[in-house]
């Protein structure tokens, strides 16, 4: 059997290339055309009514992604697509046809899926049987996502005591260190993130809490789908609070926020009130939003 006539290395190259687009609402799904090759030696010419079937399948294959409202079907990477789905069919035998499908995570940039099914029959019931076997296949692929790049920039500190300003500049670095340093990991854990290195780059930026939300662009030139600010407010020398604040890196939309709005506890204990903080007001939060759908 010719399954190297199935490959989809081009289509895969291809959708792995472009930059990450996070959906918001409706999921962006590319759905490319399925390749169709007859190796089965038969002498009839059934040209016409693999086409036909081919096209039926598609149709199909394209209502029942769209159908629950969740998937959007659009042109291309750069319409918003979070996921392509490529595939080619292949006839072997008179009874036998194989289905090789793909979905790639397009903001992940790796595969979902990538599997070969084989199915009896070619006449227009064993297409509709495969189409229906196949789109339950893809639609439980699509729902398997990739963790979001998410950018956690380092936290700041917002000194409201003149008194103590400059007082212990490497002991509070050190403590926002400690901050941003349990946020990540606490993040990375939870299976929903993939922590991009942010490196040097906000530091020309200044304060990012001021800088009206001039993140998310930052972000988005590193590849992240997202970007996380985080301020520790300190309020007296043995009093604080903490907030962060969640951008699409795409639009800068606000995504999520966290503010502790109590007075919490001494420098010391800042990584304990951030990491809880956000592990109560975003893991959580988005795990039980996950939980309702």
């Amino acid at each position: 059997m010719h399954r190297s006539r199935l490959i989809l290395s081009a289509s895969l190259l291809f959708a792995l290339s472009h930059s990450p687009v996070h959906a918001q609402a409706a999921i962006g799904v590319v759905l490319d055309d399925f390749s169709y090759t007859d190796t089965s030696g038969e002498p009839t010419n059934q040209t016409a009514a693999h086409e036909r079937r081919l096209a039926a399948f598609m149709a199909a294959l394209r209502r029942d992604i769209g159908e629950a409202g969740r998937y959007r079907l659009v042109q291309s990477a750069e319409d918003g697509a979070a996921f392509k789905v490529i595939g080619g069919i292949q006839k072997t035998s008179t009874l036998v046809q194989w289905a090789k499908v793909a979905v790639i995570d397009v903001s992940a940039k790796k595969l979902a899926m990538d599997k070969l099914y084989s199915f009896r029959g070619d006449s227009d019931e064993a297409w509709e049987r495969a189409e229906i076997f196949l789109s339950r296949e893809i639609i439980a692929a699509l729902g398997t996502q990739a963790p979001v790049a998410l950018a956690v920039f380092d936290f700041e500190l917002e000194d409201v005591t003149a008194a103590s300003a400059g007082a212990s500049a490497a002991s509070d670095a050190s403590y926002l260190a400690e901050v941003t340093g349990g946020v990540r990991e606490a993040l990375g854990q939870s299976g929903r993130y993939r922590i991009v290195d942010v490196g040097e780059a906000a530091a020309k930026a200044g304060a990012l809490r001021d800088c009206g939300g001039c993140e998310a662009a930052i972000a988005q030139k590193l590849g992240a789908d997202q970007s996380l600010i985080g301020v520790v407010r300190r309020v007296s020398r043995t009093e604080y609070t903490i907030g962060f604040q969640l951008r699409d890196a795409r639009t800068g939309a606000v995504l999520a926020r966290g503010d502790s709005g109590l007075r919490l506890g001494a420098d010391y204990s800042w990584k304990r009130g951030a990491v809880r903080l956000v592990q109560e007001r975003l893991i959580e939060s988005q795990q039980a939003t996950d939980a309702r759908r």
